[in-house]
């Protein structure tokens, strides 16, 4: 596991605390550095801070998502929506505003080390709904013929849409069965997500989305022929 953050104390802390938990990390206090080492493969999950001097965490971000969809948590400020929703659109799994609970960081690492510890484990089901595949353990779907390049969350968001195809899952289901952490006012996790998953996917060969929005309820997936 990676933190990138200029706050030496605050990554001590985060060192000390993860330590107890049987969780190793490294520190940098760099964007441009921590990039690097996310993207030489020398982490399974990056915890990024948003402010940091030279180079900002939405920077690094970019630099990452450039060529490696690991699972990235961004590190806001309290009550700055606007970065958390950057954040996502930019492609973060999740995020956490400072100043935060270490319990909090590290239900939502185990989260994502949940959903992707499936990863090569031996191959089993192929599902397929309409014109999309899904692979559950190597966590790929294509559509079209094509594999999807998506980040952790919304591999995860999707095949829960994918299981439910044609039925409609609404917002606190798939906060936790996607996400692994139950619904909370005002966050737009799940929105942001879905956006960033219907520019990936198009349109249908009819002009709507694969993935529809009804209203006060959730959202629902129609996979097309």
């Amino acid at each position: 596991m990676l933190m990138i953050d200029d706050d030496i104390e605050l990554c001590q802390m985060v060192r000390e605390y993860l330590s107890a938990e049987d969780i190793g990390i490294q520190t940098v206090h760099d964007g441009q550095e921590g990039a690097k080492l996310a993207l030489a493969g020398q982490a399974d999950l990056v915890i990024l801070d948003v402010m940091m001097p030279r180079i900002n965490g939405f920077d690094t971000l970019r630099l990452i998502r450039a060529s490696s969809q690991i699972p990235v948590i961004m590190l806001t400020a309290k009550g700055d929506e606007i970065d958390r929703i950057i954040g996502l659109e930019l492609g973060a799994d999740d995020y956490l505003a400072k100043p935060f609970n270490p319990r909090e960081l590290v239900a939502r690492l185990r989260a994502i080390q949940r959903r992707t510890g499936q990863r090569n484990q031996p191959a089993g089901e192929t599902l397929l709904v309409g014109n999309i595949i899904i692979h559950p353990a190597e966590r790929m779907i294509e559509w079209r013929g094509q594999a999807l390049d998506i980040t952790s969350s919304e591999y995860s968001l999707l095949e829960v849409l994918i299981r439910n195809a044609g039925r409609v899952v609404s917002k606190a289901d798939l906060f936790e069965q996607a996400l692994g952490r139950a619904e909370s006012r005002y966050d737009r996790s799940i929105d942001v997500h879905i956006s960033n998953l219907r520019a990936k996917l198009g349109l249908l060969d009819d002009g709507r989305s694969p993935i529809q929005t009804v209203r006060g309820v959730g959202y629902q997936l129609i996979p097309g022929e």
